[in-house]
């Protein structure tokens, strides 16, 4: 799993260690943020290892160590040799929180000697929409072994420690200030996304001239190059890390730590979700919507296409075309009283509509389990 997919995997986890608190968990990631963030909301309460790469021996041995009884995969993280050999040993598998873009469906479809197999050896997909169960079906999964439960990502947990977090970085911030925060930032194709927000930060200043800009890269080895992207359009910088006070003359305030995120969120006005000005997918948005932040985001979306496009139609979120379009909706928001209110309110509404994925989706959980024969392990 991702940092995101162990986010939204954590409040079923949760509920599965108190439900079920019989079974050992077994969670895996593939990255070292991945692995810091399942420590930091679990500690030794489950088990953490690295998955394994998806090669026959490898996925064998994991197997043979950990013994599933139940393999629950999330979102798109399908692996034929992890389905595959999960089944061999007499393990279910689940796909929870599923989805199935069109650029994937249309990836399977090119390759459906291997994708379809895999596909109809899958007991259950319980997927996102019905737009991504309809993708599935036509890739050869049978309709009883699907369901809809909505995205268990609307399921947003603050950390308890949110107010303290809050009070700690706005004591950093000198004065009173309207705030902009561009998180998870990335790059593709040669292009960094940072410098496409600071050229769209230039142009907001231009009307909203106190503007301070929260700048948080998605990945750790991005931080040097966002403070020297700031330094060459000569913006004034204080990074996170280095525990200085964000004066009045500050422009950007780099956020190089991990696990504040919504912190960060906290103590901004408008958020512009990155991934989505760089064709990488956009990140999570539902965090800043949570807060009741107005959400703008670019048009590469297809990570989280369906839930963008539900906010977006309850007037929560806005996608922007380019560096002048970000530009003008953050200052529009700014600065238009009417406007910031009613996108701000309806980003909790939305989410608090949308609630109730995570039991759905913990029930298909259960019967999973209560399916499971009983083997022996000897």
């Amino acid at each position: 799993m991702s940092v995101g997919e162990a986010i939204a995997a954590a409040a079923l986890i949760r509920r599965l260690r108190e439900q079920q608190p019989a079974y050992g968990i077994v969670v895996t990631t593939m990255t070292p943020t991945g692995s810091e963030r399942v420590r930091e909301m679990f500690g030794k309460d489950v088990c953490h290892v690295y998955a394994p790469y998806d090669y026959p021996g490898a996925v064998k041995r994991f197997l043979a160590a950990f013994q599933p009884e139940l393999t629950i995969l999330m979102e798109t993280e399908l692996w034929p040799n992890i389905v595959h050999y999960s089944k061999q040993s007499g393990a279910r598998v689940l796909v929870v929180n599923a989805r199935l873009s069109e650029k994937s469906f249309r990836g399977y479809e090119k390759f459906s000697k291997l994708g379809k197999p895999m596909l109809q050896q899958i007991d259950c997909i319980a997927a996102q929409s019905s737009r991504d169960a309809e993708r599935f079906k036509k890739l050869g999964v049978p309709e009883q072994n699907l369901q809809i439960t909505g995205s268990v990502k609307f399921e947003v947990e603050l950390p308890q420690n949110i107010q303290a977090r809050q009070a700690e970085l706005s004591a950093l911030i000198e004065g009173k200030r309207p705030v902009w925060i561009a998180a998870s930032t990335r790059a593709a194709d040669g292009v960094n996304e940072e410098d496409r927000v600071l050229t769209a930060f230039k142009l907001c200043l231009r009307t909203v001239p106190d503007l301070l800009l929260i700048l948080v890269p998605r990945h750790p080895e991005r931080f040097k190059l966002a403070e020297k992207l700031c330094t060459e359009k000569s913006l004034t910088v204080v990074r996170r890390s280095s525990a200085q006070p964000v004066s009045i003359l500050t422009n950007v305030f780099i956020g190089d730590s991990m696990g504040e995120m919504l912190a960060y969120y906290s103590i901004s006005d408008v958020a512009f979700v990155g991934g989505s000005l760089v064709n990488t997918g956009c990140q999570n948005v539902l965090e800043p919507a949570t807060l009741g932040l107005p959400v703008l985001v670019g048009p590469s979306q297809f990570n989280f296409q369906t839930i963008c496009e539900q906010l977006e139609d309850g007037g929560a979120l806005k996608t922007v075309r380019d560096e002048p379009d970000l530009a003008r909706a953050v200052a529009d928001l700014l600065l238009d009283k009417e406007l910031y209110a009613r996108m701000s309110a309806a980003g909790p509404r939305i989410i608090a509509e949308n609630r109730g994925a995570l039991e759905r989706t913990f029930q298909l959980v259960q019967k999973q389990l209560t399916s499971t024969n009983t083997r022996d392990r000897a």
